[in-house]
């Protein structure tokens, strides 16, 4: 699989004391929608700032394309939003793409292309001051794919948006993914993360807790909630089944945790043969939120 994206041993320290990014290593594969998680101040920004060449690292490395690029080159090959779009407000949504392109010495073309894409083709003619904040956030997803990259970077893109504008922002990203665009996010959006990501770089105070696949991270044995008319005799006879790790009552239903993977049918089997009728069976995996929390409670 190609490499888009290779980062070893990052470091940042600002005014040699604030340590923003400590010892990352991951790298990014084409194809893919990776979510760099956390919350404000883990270290999001400044490893994508790092790797856009507009923060300097402390130590360590980054480089693009299996570094058959230098970092310039490199760069003409990505798309990124870091900031909050900046356009002339009196010029149309066309004029400010039109401008882009020719900066960047691309066909004019690409223009209405891209704009059909974000779905502002039928406002080509209105001002940029006067689209709504996820209108201006598609703009500039627009422009930001005008080079036709392999990559996009996008920093928090749904922040500050309404929930129609948050879904408008995520259909978006996993249609650009589908047309084969590579896609790094930073968010501290849990949800976000699950909805759009394949991949996920989980981060906490700068330090790495986890990288993989958003289902890896999902993929624990889960839980079983159950009812039955003995609560206390269904107790004991989890505590025998040697794939239950513990037992939690919630009200009148009781929530087993597993240690081993076990099937609803195979646990309602053998209840059923030590004399137990189940009012109420199923399974549920942790939430990413769950799983989250769980990887950062002791940090």
């Amino acid at each position: 699989m190609e490499t888009i994206l290779t980062i070893k041993n990052l470091d940042k320290v600002y005014n040699k004391k604030v340590h923003a990014v400590k010892n990352v290593s991951f790298e990014i594969y084409k194809g893919n929608v990776y979510g760099i998680l956390g919350p404000n101040g883990s270290g999001k920004s400044t490893t994508l700032g790092i790797v856009l060449n507009v923060v300097n690292k402390t130590s360590g490395e980054y480089q693009w394309f299996n570094g058959n690029l230098e970092t310039h080159d490199a760069l003409k090959k990505v798309g990124a939003i870091i900031e909050r779009p900046n356009f002339y407000p009196y010029m149309t949504a066309e004029e400010n793409l039109k401008l882009v392109c020719k900066i960047k010495s691309i066909p004019l073309t690409k223009v209405y292309e891209k704009l059909e894409l974000v779905g502002l083709l039928d406002r080509k003619d209105s001002k940029f001051r006067t689209f709504s904040l996820g209108m201006k956030q598609r703009l500039a997803i627009a422009s930001a794919l005008l080079n036709d990259p392999e990559i996009l970077i996008l920093d928090e893109p749904t922040n500050g948006l309404d929930p129609q504008g948050i879904r408008q922002i995520r259909d978006l990203i996993k249609i650009i993914a589908s047309q084969g665009t590579t896609i790094l996010l930073a968010s501290h959006l849990l949800d976000e993360v699950e909805k759009v990501c394949s991949h996920v770089v989980v981060l906490r105070h700068g330090e790495m807790l986890y990288q993989g696949s958003v289902d890896g991270m999902l993929s624990t044995e889960g839980f079983f909630e159950l009812k039955s008319e003995n609560l206390n005799l269904l107790k004991e006879k989890l505590t025998q089944h040697v794939a239950v790790e513990n037992i939690l009552q919630e009200e009148d239903k009781l929530v087993v945790h597993l240690k081993e993977n076990l099937e609803a049918k195979d646990l309602n089997e053998y209840l059923f043969k030590n004399g137990i009728i189940l009012q109420h069976l199923v399974k549920r995996k942790n939430s990413l939120e769950e799983q989250f929390l769980e990887l950062t409670k002791n940090k």
